[in-house]
């Protein structure tokens, strides 16, 4: 039966159409629902997740679905349902105050008691179990209790209120660095990277591991940093190289399709959580090109391949855009999908298929996986190859072709749900990604791929010089966040130097001018979260850290380096500049929470290099080959053909001869370069290429 009162049928999030026919009297978050709960007296109960969430469904299917829980439900609260992907103003919000009011750190599904006059939060906790277990108390045991709270003890939640409004003012201050910046933060984490590795299986915790790019990459440039002054840390690249083995060969990685899943469950990457994110596999894809570049691995390479294939196949939408995510669950049970049993593979794959690929991902071992097999491996092809003694190319071929038929009948099962809601920032992160393997690898399909997102993007959600958030069933709205901003010009920075278009450059100045004009604090420094006009919130965010996407404020100062120093607009480098200041007294003891912000710091201290290649559409592949296959980072390199008439501030670089490059290191220029081997030698120089 519909239920008349659920406000969620108009809504476009998947997360919340998931709920549109729950006996809840379920709103979204707007003024109807904020001056309802103030109109009735009645404390709020926001529920935070997203669609792809696990223990949202489990949590869904024994309460929200349940009519007597409902009835607890509408009788005493107004009931709000947020999806975290679209407001993530709202959650970072309320997972900071899960952790005030908790002292332990937030997650999925949020679950925040609010009272209705200020949407303070007086109660908070993440998943209820509908019966007490685990040592939890039950759903409607903690409605029974937070009501009597709020009916009896409202001087002490008042109390609490005054105690949190002030840890907020204090989280939102900060006294911006006027000292000298150094390199000392870059040393420091460094040594924290060091000290979290887990040297016996990688990454940077016990069970469960995440994957964090953000420390992988950090400890990668530190690596490449020293490289460029002569210094060696071969232990900095092993703790990236360690690592991204690891997930590469193990179950984190979907072996047969390609993609990353969310983490993996135990210490060895073997059991992931089977969820796959957007903004996970943009980061590793980026994060694995990267890497091959520096180390020349064909795991490395073959693994971005892998997810770049399966972004085209399973995640790209006909429009261009990229779907946010695709779900845990088959049928409720989480993995089915993925998993195997080895008498199945054995009947699709012929015998000699079948010894390779029974030795390659361990099927003679015991179930992984509530009675199945979930496919890992801890031997990589070229190990394999030796072992068994097959030529390593006849064995990848067995590989590839009992992987395409394993698909192939995988595709026959149902299918986990994607999120098709399409988010700017999370498809700004694959643009970017998808960009760095279509120029790596030379690959055209990969980089046609990011220029239909970016069309998209420009199409669907940049309206009179402003992103919206989210598009879904030709729909788009809601303001958009610095995330947005941020990640966009970097990615058209990126694809910038895939392909040179006058267009993406005029696009990425404005970018540059909205973020400036309407997220920049221009007191100390630094860009909130949300915009000046945007809906006033319980407190302004402005942060440094990284969770499990990089930083914005990191990014804004990274790009903002790359876009002053290509556009000569010192307004940008002033603002990367006093956005690294801001952050900078942050560094001294959570260095290793702010690496992505740690790279704008690293290309500030070694002023970037910015080279402007001129020539005609036969010789300038050349002369880009040799840039791009080389992996370094304050390096910026665009491509502009002789008959391109550029903008006005790059007119100066004018052609010569069939192709030339204009190099200028920070503010000073060199001599233009008009010979290739010249200019192969200085790419070299600069990269201390081994």
């Amino acid at each position: 039966m519909i239920n008349p009162d659920n406000k969620l049928s108009n809504e476009t999030s998947p997360y919340l159409l998931q709920h549109a026919d729950n006996p809840v009297n379920w709103f979204p978050w707007n003024e109807e629902s904020l001056d309802l709960a103030k109109q009735q007296n009645k404390p709020i109960l926001l529920s935070i997740g997203y669609s792809a969430c696990h223990w949202c469904h489990v949590m869904a299917h024994e309460s929200f679905e349940d009519a007597e829980t409902a009835e607890l439900m509408n009788k005493h609260f107004i009931n709000i349902k947020v999806d975290r992907e679209e407001r993530p103003d709202l959650d970072k919000i309320y997972q900071t105050t899960h952790s005030l009011l908790t002292s332990r750190s937030g997650g999925w599904p949020l679950t925040v008691f609010l009272s209705p006059e200020n949407q303070m939060p007086f109660f908070a906790g993440t998943y209820f179990p509908d019966k007490p277990r685990h040592n939890m108390p039950s759903f409607k045991q903690i409605m029974h209790m937070v009501t009597d709270a709020y009916e009896n003890k409202q001087s002490k939640i008042q109390q609490q209120e005054i105690s949190i409004e002030n840890i907020l003012k204090d989280i939102s201050s900060h006294n911006p660095a006027n000292n000298e910046l150094n390199s000392l933060p870059l040393d420091l984490a460094r040594r924290q990277l060091e000290s979290a590795f887990d040297k016996n299986t990688g990454g940077f915790s016990g069970a469960p591991k995440f994957p964090h790019p953000d420390m992988l990459e950090r400890s990668l440039r530190h690596y490449l940093f020293l490289k460029s002054q002569n210094r060696t840390d071969q232990k900095a690249l092993q703790i990236t190289t360690f690592t991204l083995d690891k997930m590469a060969l193990g179950g984190f990685q979907d072996q047969i399709g390609g993609g990353f899943f969310r983490y993996s469950t135990d210490e060895f990457w073997m059991i992931p959580h089977f969820e796959k994110m957007l903004y996970d596999n943009a980061q590793l894809l980026n994060l694995y090109t990267q890497a091959h570049l520096v180390t020349r691995s064909s795991l490395y390479k073959n693994t971005a391949e892998a997810t770049a294939n399966w972004i085209l196949r399973e995640i790209q939408t006909s429009e261009g855009g990229y779907c946010s995510a695709l779900d845990a669950d088959t049928n409720k049970v989480e993995g089915q999908t993925y998993v195997w049993q080895p008498q199945q593979i054995e009947a699709l794959l012929n015998e000699e298929e079948y010894k390779i690929f029974n030795q390659k991902y361990n099927l003679t071992e015991e179930a992984n996986f509530e009675g199945h097999w979930h496919l890992h491996s801890s031997i990589d092809n070229e190990s394999l190859s030796t072992q068994l003694n097959i030529p390593l190319s006849k064995l990848e071929l067995s590989l590839t072709s009992a992987s395409k038929k394993l698909l192939l009948h995988r595709n026959s099962r149902k299918q986990p749900a994607r999120d098709d809601k399409i988010l700017t920032a999370w498809n700004a992160l694959m643009i970017r990604g998808m960009s760095q393997a279509g120029r790596r690898f030379n690959n055209e399909t990969y980089t046609a791929s990011a220029i239909e997102s970016a069309n998209f993007i420009h199409k669907n959600l940049w309206r009179n010089n402003r992103f919206l958030t989210s598009y879904k069933d030709a729909q788009a709205h809601l303001n958009a966040y610095l995330d947005d901003y941020a990640f966009m010009l970097q990615a058209l920075l990126e694809l910038l130097q895939n392909k040179w278009s006058n267009q993406y450059y005029i696009w990425a100045r404005k970018i540059a001018d909205s973020l400036l004009d309407y997220f920049e604090d221009n007191k100390d420094g630094g860009f909130f979260f949300t915009s000046h006009d945007h809906e006033q919130l319980l407190y302004r965010s402005k942060t440094f850290s990284d969770n499990a996407m990089p930083n914005g404020n990191a990014v804004a100062a990274s790009a903002l380096l790359q876009l002053g120093l290509l556009s000569g607009e010192t307004k940008y480098l002033d603002s990367a500049e006093k956005t690294i200041r801001c952050a900078y007294p942050s560094f001294n003891e959570q260095a290793l929470t702010h690496c992505s912000l740690l790279h704008a710091l690293g290309l500030y201290l070694k002023p970037g290099i910015i080279i402007v290649l001129r020539g005609t559409e036969k010789d300038l592949p050349r002369w880009q080959k040799i840039t791009n296959r080389q992996y370094i980072p304050h390096l910026t390199c665009v491509a502009i053909n002789s008959n391109t008439t550029p903008p006005e501030e790059l007119k100066d670089k004018l052609p010569v001869g069939k192709a030339c490059a204009y190099i200028c290191e920070g503010t000073s220029c060199l001599p233009v370069i008009t010979d290739i081997d010249t200019y192969e030698n200085y790419i070299n120089d600069i990269s201390n290429y081994e």
